[in-house]
């Protein structure tokens, strides 16, 4: 439908009404900012996508790794999600979860997701209409999607790949707690980062609540590596990470994956080797 990832408001207006289109908000807690202090607003006819409650796996102790491939066929089927559906996912910040929601879709085989950029915000300054409440899903779906592992990343990954000069492992957080000068906001976290990582905080690819213009994001990724190194993305727990997948992967970076696990589970882990 799009020829880009990333999608404007204009676009959304354009094919709002599309037979198979399919609006997710997306949106989660940022760290000492609750969404749910906030008066529901969303796009009209939005469907609820719940990262922290139907996404994350609940079994294990990291805070949003993903479910089995079985848990989330029987939720996608739930939203009515087709083989032929277009997706579109946002969030109510801007641009903070909808990439995770984005990198979820891809990871599980489907690809014809798009992520609003500038999520609802954009939308409510652009003085379009909005509603106050969720839809139901139409219908329900038999589509099963098959895992997709060349956008994932786990601990042993990463840990394989560090001595690896085709493969770039890119650290979201703060340049402070990349360098291990403040404490991390998890307990019983070490401070530090992956060997051999870089670091681009997540916000330096941002311009407010959209992501910055595609000459500067191909700037910034050019320090980074070259578009035919593999690139692996980190953060505290997996969120922040899919923001620079996305704009890696809306500038043609195509070998991007998202440690899933990421500083929550490497920082824990004392076998694992840190700087």
């Amino acid at each position: 439908m799009w020829n880009s990832v990333l999608i404007s408001v204009e676009d959304l207006k354009n094919k709002i009404n599309s037979e198979n289109l399919i609006l997710l908000d997306a949106t989660i807690d940022k760290v000492n900012e609750k969404i749910q202090d906030k008066k529901l607003e969303i796009i009209p006819n939005s469907l609820f996508f719940d990262i922290e409650k139907k996404v994350s796996d609940h079994q294990s102790d990291l805070p949003h790794t993903l479910v089995s491939e079985s848990i989330f066929n029987q939720y996608i089927q739930e939203l009515g999600i087709q083989k032929d559906s277009t997706i579109v996912v946002y969030d109510r910040w801007g641009i903070y979860s909808s990439p995770r929601a984005w990198w979820t879709f891809k990871t599980f085989g489907f690809d014809n997701v798009f992520v609003l950029n500038g999520g609802f915000p954009a939308w409510k300054n652009s003085d379009l209409p909005f509603k106050t409440s969720y839809i139901k899903p139409k219908k329900t779906s038999n589509l099963e999607l098959t895992f997709d592992e060349n956008w994932f990343a786990d601990k042993n990954d990463v840990l394989n790949k560090i001595t690896d000069k085709n493969t770039t492992i890119v650290d979201a957080r703060s340049n402070a707690r990349f360098l291990g000068k403040v404490a991390e906001p998890r307990k019983g976290l070490r401070s530090g980062h992956i060997p051999n990582s870089c670091n681009l905080f997540f916000e330096d690819v941002l311009n407010g609540i959209y992501y910055k213009e595609k000459q500067e994001l191909e700037s910034i990724f050019n320090n980074i590596g070259s578009k035919n190194n593999d690139l692996i993305f980190s953060c505290g727990s997996g969120i922040t990470a899919s923001i620079l997948a996305l704009a890696a992967y809306s500038i043609d970076y195509k070998n991007v994956k998202v440690y899933d696990g990421s500083w929550s589970e490497w920082g824990k882990d004392e076998s694992l080797p840190i700087e």
